[in-house]
């Protein structure tokens, strides 16, 4: 089967998990298979692999590229990651690749992109009841400029929130863009990207499952497994990076603290000091990489005694 999706940063994802005959393999945001395809490839018959994803679309093309040679789930990766907690399931890679597929974007009845006039949709689950139309129609003036604001990294949020208010109600993408053009304008990219980013990251819940869902994954993982991350936008790099880099520290205390009394003990090793970013030439063939990093560490024995 022909997947309309290119995966971002595949060789080096290769390298950072670095996946061996036999072992497990957990893609959380799996998508249309472009990266679990060569990962179990490597992993040969005797490897498991397990992919979730939050979009029906994508389940349904994930069984029918491997069909039962993989375990398929259809649920975001926090819940994903609960259930297999609870199935007492640890693996030896994870993968999450964060964001919106390139699939949701071109197909313009999702409502992602404002570069088709299509109803205010922005669901990656479609069974959820939370859509875009209700984020911009239904919140007060001062929570829509503070999600523009947080999640957008808007400078102008407050007067873009005050002329969505002002022009209530709004029915598709393009009168959405059309008005916060309006309010805001911005030399470098088209003036709506940052708002409808926003507008995403809060139907979907992005950041808050992101911070939720990492101690889980990481627990999932048996010593010596990788997990990788790709983020596409500054806040859920950052969001990674702390992550990574206090799991990574055997002692959390203030600098100056002459004696540790935090008795935190490192869980992850970094793999990737900085992140991983696509080079010109992957970039020449798919845009998407642009904007990607990539961030990886391996679980090492959180039960070991400091000297």
């Amino acid at each position: 089967m022909n997947t309309p999706h290119q995966p971002v940063l595949l060789e080096q994802v290769l390298t950072v998990l670095a996946p061996r005959t036999g072992e497990s393999y957990f893609d959380a945001t799996a998508g249309y298979g472009g990266h679990a395809a060569e990962v179990i490839r490597q992993l040969g018959p005797s490897g498991e692999a397990i992919l979730a994803d939050r979009d029906a679309h994508a389940t349904q093309a994930l069984r029918e590229r491997f069909g039962d040679q993989v375990r398929i789930i259809h649920d975001d990766f926090l819940s994903c990651a609960d259930r297999l907690l609870e199935e007492g399931q640890l693996v030896d890679m994870i993968l999450l690749d964060l964001g919106v597929s390139s699939p949701q974007l071109d197909n313009p009845q999702r409502g992602f992109s404002f570069r088709a006039d299509t109803p205010l949709d922005m669901r990656m689950d479609q069974s959820q009841a939370y859509t875009a139309a209700q984020v911009v129609n239904g919140l007060p003036e001062q929570q829509l400029a503070s999600i523009i604001r947080q999640y957008g990294e808007e400078p102008k949020a407050r007067a873009v929130a005050r002329a969505i208010v002002q022009a209530r109600p709004l029915a598709t993408t393009g009168e959405l863009a059309k008005v916060v053009r309006t309010a805001a304008l911005h030399g470098d990219i088209d003036a709506a990207t940052r708002t409808f980013q926003a507008i995403r990251i809060e139907v979907n819940g992005e950041l808050d499952q992101l911070r939720e869902a990492l101690p889980k994954l990481a627990r999932l993982l048996s010593f010596g497994g990788r997990l990788a991350v790709i983020s596409f936008h500054s806040l859920e790099d950052r969001i990674v990076k702390q992550f990574f880099d206090y799991e990574s520290k055997d002692c959390i205390c203030p600098p100056k603290q002459p004696v540790c009394t935090c008795d935190h003990v490192a869980s992850l090793r970094k793999l990737t000091p900085k992140p991983v970013t696509a080079d010109s030439t992957e970039i020449a063939i798919n845009p998407r990489a642009r904007s990607a990093k990539l961030r990886a560490a391996e679980k090492i024995n959180k039960n070991k005694r400091r000297d």
